[in-house]
């Protein structure tokens, strides 16, 4: 495809392996012959000097104890550690990482035993790997009980405090200090690979350099209060205590990449029991907690504090790709504030119930709030549908809508998460109205979760606005499912845009449809933004789309990129965009298929689709063109339904319409 559309296939999921391998490249700078075959025999020491502690690099597997604190007026520190020191370069990071060549890497222990490394200087802006240590290996290596304070530490790459790049363990220590750096940047580690417990990293942000004892963390890809990137390694109890502020440094093209966090810029796996108290800077990807979630998990932890961003902006976190999961997680949505102002976003708890939570030992009885019946917990008004708010992240609890509900007077409000089930029980719930152009993952329900469920409910008159991943009911979903839904009204944003759901990557959508007008950039479709995944998307079955879709790549009737399978589907409405526009899909990518599904050529204004078919108006209200291809449909008379069937149609009247269709 063009180049245009090759970019906006990255920016939801199709190379979000790069992150991983960029971080890799990052970390591994080649470096010089493995040395292993002539290390000599590592000794045990004890460290009461800077020189005991530079006698370490000799010793990279031995098991050291730190004796007492180290500071300026500790010997040898004017020679190895000062502003002086190594021709103004300061101290040389502890290890550095070879590939195929794990002596080269610190694969001992350091116990600290309490005591701080106190007025470390690092300047190496052309360097990797930098920090106290730069690179602790996963074969034995272990940093524990210290802590390095008043300290100033610039590199280029995989930069952090404590640690450049952690492969081992790092517990029981913390970092107060200056940390400057470009990519993969933490206040205790830089690039996380193994597990963080027990830590903190405190301090302030000065824009633009590092001057006195401040916290400065500023960067690209992957900046955060405590590490940097994290994958391949748990965070646990942990947290931190300061400013986080990223100045991208990368171009545009790969801004999904780009991860500002309060506590971890950039997570592939666990973060859990931590929390941060950050005023956090950014342009994209900016959390309060966590800059990106990318097939990260994260539980039980909460963030206090301010986010300021330009794009895929978060009070928790910044923006949740891949499976990325949230359980029991909050931010104060009353006092945490975001681009200056209360915003509604993954992880908001409004300040009463935020305040109970941890004054209860982060817990709140949904039995307290919701009455059950029939395993359902009952949802009669808005009250009660708030929350979900609240209990969303929760698995394994199931809703159902008693009434209709109006949302008119609740501007901005929706459920972020939802992991368990809503059974919409028939009802509509009309007037949702969202405007945030700042944040991913908007709809009713904005990220719908592995193994979350929406059934049997329809949103009427919604007018939603957002940055990425928006729909009128779902924004965004990960192997979940919506099944017996509708959504009429106004869907915008940038990329990934539908009127139902904006990115449905290895979800389920059947036997639903949509009348909203979409506007968006890239990735627009009139029933789903991007049918998308990493290799393979989701599935949409016997589904329709009848409002009109602006764009300008990959642009759809009914989907506007489709990387999963389509089946017995149609869309209906005007279709406009510049490249990679089609009736039914803009742009059939990967191993997607379309299978019996078509596309009206006149009302639509587009005689081309990657995939389907086009029929005329005259094809399209005919039941031959549907009973043809499979369809599980028969003729019915005006006004009236056959619910024996999936769909229904009064030939040469009208096009198929579902049979429980209001």
């Amino acid at each position: 495809m063009l180049e245009k559309l090759n970019h906006h296939l990255k920016r939801f999921g199709i190379l979000l392996i790069t992150a991983a391998l960029i971080a890799g490249m990052a970390a591994c700078d080649g470096g010089p012959p493995c040395p292993c075959t002539t290390s000599p025999p590592s000794q045990n020491l004890e460290i009461r000097t800077w020189y005991d502690l530079n006698a370490t690099r000799d010793n990279l597997a031995g098991n050291h104890t730190l004796m007492s604190d180290l500071d300026s007026n500790t010997p040898g520190y004017t020679e190895l550690a000062s502003p002086i020191a190594n021709q103004g370069k300061g101290w040389q990071p502890i290890g550095t990482f070879i590939p195929m060549c794990s002596c080269a890497s610190f694969t001992g222990t350091l116990d600290g035993q309490g005591y701080e490394i106190r007025d470390l200087y690092i300047n190496r802006p052309d360097e990797y790997l930098v920090g106290l240590f730069g690179c602790v290996y996963e074969q034995g290596g272990v940093i524990e009980n210290v802590g390095v304070t008043n300290f100033t530490v610039i590199g280029k790459s995989t930069v952090g405090g404590l640690v450049g790049r952690n492969m081992g363990t790092v517990s029981s220590s913390y970092a107060i200090g200056n940390v400057n750096a470009d990519v993969s940047v933490g206040g205790l580690v830089g690039y996380n690979q193994g597990p963080v417990s027990n830590c903190y990293a405190t301090g302030n942000v000065v824009a633009g350099g590092v001057v006195g004892n401040v916290s400065a963390v500023i960067g690209g890809f992957g900046v955060g209060g405590l590490i940097g990137l994290s994958e391949g390694g748990p965070v646990d109890n942990c947290y931190f205590a300061g400013n986080v502020t990223s100045y991208l440094s990368c171009a545009d093209k790969w801004n999904f990449l780009a991860g500002v966090g309060g506590l971890v810029g950039v997570n592939y796996d666990t973060v859990s029991n931590s929390h941060s108290n950050a005023n956090v800077t950014g342009k994209y990807g900016v959390g309060g907690l966590v800059g990106r979630n990318l097939y990260g998990t994260i539980s039980n932890s909460y963030f206090t504090g301010s986010v300021t961003g330009s794009a895929d902006v978060g009070g928790l976190m910044g923006s949740n790709m891949g499976d990325g999961s949230l359980s029991n997680s909050f931010y104060n949505y009353d006092e945490a504030l975001i681009n200056g102002e209360s915003i509604n976003t993954m992880g908001a708890l409004f300040d009463k119930d935020f305040e109970e939570w941890l004054a209860n030992g982060k817990f709140l009885d949904v039995n307290e709030r919701l009455s059950q019946e029939n395993g359902y917990y009952v949802v009669n008004n808005v009250t009660d549908f708030k929350e979900l708010m609240a209990f969303g992240q929760n698995a394994t609890l199931k809703f159902r809508l008693k009434n209709d509900l109006d949302l008119a007077t609740e501007s901005n409000f929706y459920i972020p998460y939802l992991a368990g089930e809503f059974d919409g029980n028939g009802h509509k719930i009309s007037n949702l109205s969202l405007n945030s152009d700042l944040v991913s993952l908007l709809g009713l329900f904005g990220y719908l979760a592995p193994g979350g469920k929406v059934t049997q409910v329809g949103v009427e008159n919604v007018n939603v606005t957002g940055y990425s991943s928006v729909g009128g009911l779902v924004g965004g979903t990960r192997h979940g499912t919506v099944s017996d839904c509708y959504s009429t009204g106004n869907v915008a944003g940038n990329s990934c845009v539908g009127g139902l759901a904006g990115d449905s990557g290895f979800g389920i959508v059947s036997d639903s449809y949509s009348t909203a007008t979409v506007t968006g950039y890239s990735v627009v479709g009139g029933l789903i933004g991007g049918n998308s995944g990493t290799v393979t998307g989701g599935t949409v079955s016997n589904s329709c789309s009848h409002g009109d879709v602006t764009g300008s790549a990959a642009v759809g009737g009914l989907v506007g990129v489709n990387q999963g399978t389509v089946s017995n589907s149609y869309s209906t409405g005007t279709v406009i965009g510049d490249e990679g526009v089609g009736g039914l899909a803009g742009v059939n990518s990967g191993l997607g298929t379309v299978n019996n599904s078509f596309w009206d050529i006149q009302s639509s204004g587009q005689s081309a689709s990657d995939g389907g078919t086009g029929k005329n108006t005259t094809e399209m209200q005919d039941i031959v063109t549907f009973s043809d291809a499979g369809w599980n449909i028969t003729a019915v008379a005006l006004n009236e339904t056959n619910p024996a069937y999936i769909w229904n149609i009064v030939s040469n009247v009208t096009y198929p319409f579902l049979t429980w269709q209001p």
